[in-house]
């Protein structure tokens, strides 16, 4: 009895590198909390938000990768001057 084989949805590779491309910026947003002095809270909200993302995608293939510029791109937004500031 021959086996059948299940066709795996594949992705366009300009698909998978508009998606790290989103994954890098959503990933570089940070909430930073301060109340104008001295109180500094930075909060890494892309990066939330981006692991909600890459655990329901449908292509479930390179997930290692999507975590990874994940958390380069928190790295990078953590000193770049670029995210939500709220002044309290």
């Amino acid at each position: 009895m021959a086996k059948k084989q299940k066709n795996a949805p594949k992705e366009v590779d300009g698909v998978f590198f508009l998606k790290l491309v989103l994954y890098g910026l959503i990933g570089s947003l940070w909430l930073k909390i301060s109340n104008g002095q001295s109180l500094y809270i930075p909060l890494p909200l892309g990066l939330a938000v981006g692991l909600l993302f890459a655990s329901h995608e449908h292509f479930r293939i390179d997930r290692k990768i999507e975590y990874a510029v994940l958390v380069v791109a928190m790295l990078v937004g953590m000193v770049a001057p670029f995210g939500l500031y709220v002044a309290l």
